[in-house]
This record gives C-alpha cells, sequence and structure tokens, in this order.
C-alpha cells in the first residue's frame, strides 16, 4: 500500500457544500480505503492505496462523493512521491519560512493552453509586484509576501480559465500533508 493525498476543491467553504470530516473519513472506509487522515476540514485526506493509479482513484471518489452528497467535488490526487516532488520544485524557498505567503495552487493536469498564464506572467513583475506565480508541471506556485487576502494576482489566477481544474493549498497544508503521508 501507498500514500496518496486526495485534495478536494470547493468543499467546507463559507458554508457551502457540506462535507463533514466524519462523513470524509467514513465514506473512504466504505470505498475500502485504509489509513484515513483528514487534515482540516476543506478536503485534504491522506490515506493508504493498493497502487491504483492516482486519476482512476480520483474518478472513483468523485463519484461516490457526488452519490452520497448530491453534489459534485472535483478531486485530484497525488501520490506520496508526486508531493514530494512538489515541494520540492517550489521556486520560492526563501517563502518557505512565511508559510502564510506560499500557495501552491493544484492542476488536474498540465494545461494544454498556458498563454493566459504567459500573459499574466508578462505583467507580473510591473502590475502584481512584490507577487509572482511560476508554473511546474500540474503546480502553479503563487508567493504573495503580504499575504493572499490583498493580492490581485492571486484574485487575476483564480479566474483564468486553463481547461483544468484547479485547488489551492497554503505551504502550512502541503508540508503537512506529505509529513502526514510519510507516517
Amino acid at each position: 500500500m501507498t500514500s496518496r493525498i486526495a485534495l478536494l476543491r470547493g468543499i467546507n467553504v463559507g458554508g457551502n457544500n457540506k462535507f463533514p470530516v466524519a462523513r470524509q473519513r467514513a465514506l473512504m472506509a466504505e470505498l475500502g480505503f485504509e489509513g484515513v487522515t483528514v487534515h482540516l476540514q476543506t478536503g485534504n485526506i491522506v490515506f493508504a492505496d493498493p497502487g491504483t493509479p492516482p486519476d482512476r482513484t480520483a474518478r472513483t471518489l468523485e463519484d461516490a462523493f457526488a452519490a452520497d452528497l448530491g453534489f459534485s467535488v472535483p478531486v485530484m490526487v497525488r501520490t506520496r512521491d508526486e508531493l514530494a516532488a512538489a515541494v520540492d520544485a517550489n521556486p520560492y524557498p526563501a517563502a518557505a519560512a512565511e508559510p502564510k505567503t506560499l500557495h501552491v495552487i493544484f492542476l488536474s493536469d498540465v494545461p494544454t493552453d498556458t498563454s493566459a498564464l504567459e500573459a499574466l506572467n508578462a505583467l507580473n513583475t510591473a502590475a502584481y509586484a512584490p507577487d509572482e506565480f511560476r508554473l511546474i508541471g500540474r503546480e502553479i506556485y503563487l508567493h504573495c509576501p503580504d499575504g493572499i487576502g490583498r493580492s490581485k494576482l492571486a484574485a487575476k489566477l483564480s479566474n483564468l480559465r486553463l481547461g483544468v481544474t484547479a485547488t489551492a493549498r497554503n505551504w502550512n497544508t502541503v508540508t503537512k500533508l506529505l509529513a502526514l503521508a510519510d507516517t
């Protein structure tokens, strides 16, 4: 069995799409997954998987969650090694010292059309400084030294249409999920 991390998009945010932690755990157990740990209530599940391809596990979870909850829950699944590679690829290592300023936007796939990101990046330095971002594989790293709440760049990134599903986690959550996958 290998560790997997399921990243659920848009649950328990602002009182919408309620999916209680206890139900997350129970449903994962009903699906036969073992070693289930739910980190926070916003959709971070670490579990053991017998080696099923992550994209197939994501579809299984999406189907089961929709059937149980009555609404769609997009899910991205990463292996422990994929998450470790994302942590290692961080292009802003100094920002890790202030983890609330660093976020990772996990994508369901590598975007085939990156023109919107390229156009945004061309404006990045002048229009959005000191905030910056970088796409590496299936992750977008976002560094907002003054916080994400006031970041015009973060707002712009969240509205881009990349043709893939995206969900963001702060650096504390990303590194905690990796630590949980290692236990």
